[in-house]
């Protein structure tokens, strides 16, 4: 597989990460000299976001190794995050796609475990890209080189696979509501309605005639919410919503360098309000926009210290696991909700932020 270091931008596009990164984001001294807290926008706007931490290994959740353990089991190196695309939350658990070791990542904050999932056989996965989980804890997983959808148990037993046998079906994203999952195939304009229950028959689609706004050109990562189905394409440099059969709700973005503009939209979340969350992985940052399209504000920008971003591809939103991360939040701070962004590159793999309002 290529591997690359890092993304090479036009001229335009840096200017326009520079707009991005000076435009967004502060460090300000906490209590203590060596505190440095990084918030967004900069003063004196009202702070909205707080970068709190980022998890890159099981160090992170797990914690050192004992003494105790390491004269039993000797020196145990921490578990890495290889190469994060897709993540999603249930509960107390933080599932993350990593292509770099052809598995899932799962996290759980309450148990403070970080294990890897790595199954075998009829469901051994090959490029993992995005995943989803119902509330029964099973585990939608699309794989764009096996070109299925890969389910498992919340016990982690192969369930079953599915997806289409023509040339252009390559699942690229997935949500999964009560009745209903939503795969997006990035190749074939579509994103396919697929019963929950077996037998997986297609009962829908999303995405209109070629030129219509609803259109999708590149369907690449997609985000379920209060019967909301929001889709990131990325040949179309917008994010697109439907309503759960299908109908078209409205346009977010266009193309270009400016704010409230996409190069490369990937990863799109939103969160109680509906506003939505766009990860763009040119910009490397995240454009969020009100229920009615507007550009609210972004944070995040090229690489240069903890809380910038790497390549980021995917978000999600997380109101459950609040108390485990208020230690990291500033004392002038109340914490609303939790924001994950993975990086495919970089130091930090998964940066988490807190949506906050002033005491």
């Amino acid at each position: 597989m290529l591997r690359i270091s890092r993304p090479v931008l036009l001229p335009a596009l840096l200017l326009a990460c520079t707009y991005f990164l000076s435009s967004c984001s502060v460090q300000k001294t906490g209590n203590s000299q060596s505190e440095i807290i990084k918030v967004y926008p900069s003063p004196p706007d009202t702070t909205r976001i707080q970068y709190l931490t980022t998890i890159s290994s099981s160090a992170v959740i797990s914690g050192k190794q004992s003494g105790f353990s390491r004269f039993l089991l000797g020196n145990q190196e921490p578990i890495a995050i290889v190469k994060p695309y897709g993540i999603a939350s249930q509960g107390s658990e933080i599932y993350i796609c990593d292509t770099g070791i052809g598995g899932i990542v799962i996290i759980d904050l309450a148990k403070r475990t970080f294990r890897q999932f790595i199954p075998e056989g009829k469901g051994q996965l090959q490029l993992p890209l995005n995943c989803a989980v119902d509330t029964d804890g099973n585990l939608y997983i699309a794989d764009g080189n096996r070109r299925q959808v890969v389910v498992f148990d919340n016990n982690g037993n192969y369930l079953d696979a599915f997806g289409e046998t023509t040339d252009g079906f390559k699942p690229t994203g997935v949500a999964v509501t009560k009745d209903a999952i939503y795969v997006s195939s990035i190749s074939d304009h579509r994103v396919y309605i697929y019963n929950k229950n077996l037998p997986r028959t297609i009962r829908g689609y999303l995405g209109g005639v070629s030129g219509a706004n609803d259109y999708l050109y590149q369907p690449a990562n997609i985000y379920y919410r209060d019967g909301n189905i929001f889709v990131s394409d990325v040949g179309d440099y917008r994010v697109k919503v439907f309503g759960e059969e299908g109908s078209f709700i409205r346009l977010i973005g266009s193309y270009g360098n400016n704010s409230g503009q996409f190069m490369r939209p990937k990863g799109v979340a939103a969160d109680r309000d509906m506003n939505t969350y766009v990860v763009d992985a040119a910009f490397e940052n995240v454009q969020i926009f009100n229920s009615t399209g507007q550009l609210l504000m972004f944070f995040g920008g090229a690489y240069r210290s903890p809380g910038d971003m790497w390549l980021p591809a995917d978000v999600t939103i997380d109101y459950d696991n609040i108390d485990y991360f208020s230690r990291f939040v500033d004392p002038e701070f109340e914490l609303q909700y939790l924001i994950w962004v993975t990086n495919q590159y970089g130091p930090g793999k998964i940066g988490v932020y807190g949506f906050v309002k002033q005491k």
